[in-house]
């Protein structure tokens, strides 16, 4: 599987389980980290924890949902779950995209 495609599927994932405004962003030639960010919203540190749970298991796990922010490294790409706080407040995809976004493909 390439990395758009893990991408398009860990999105799906989230949205499956009810994340929101789930994101793929294509950030080759922007970042030396990864191709893909995917970033999600959950309803609550339990909901965050149950999405990244859902997710095929990643190299490294980091962050805790009552942080509102975690993070999944499958290499290529990389899974963002925030609270819809902590996604307001980090802005992340602002960092990457500037404020057209874009790149931003939604899943």
């Amino acid at each position: 599987m390439n990395p758009e495609q893990l991408a398009s599927q860990l999105a799906r994932t989230l949205e499956d389980a009810k994340a929101e405004n789930v994101r793929v962003y294509d950030v080759r030639g922007k970042s030396g980290l990864t191709d893909f960010f995917v970033v999600a919203t959950g309803a609550a540190a339990p909901h965050l924890k149950a999405l990244v749970r859902l997710l095929p298991k990643a190299y490294r796990l980091s962050g805790a949902p009552e942080s509102g922010w975690i993070v999944a490294d499958y290499f290529d790409v990389v899974v963002h779950v925030f609270s819809a706080e902590a996604r307001a407040y980090y802005a992340l995809e602002k960092l990457w995209m500037g404020d057209s976004a874009a790149g931003e493909k939604a899943s």
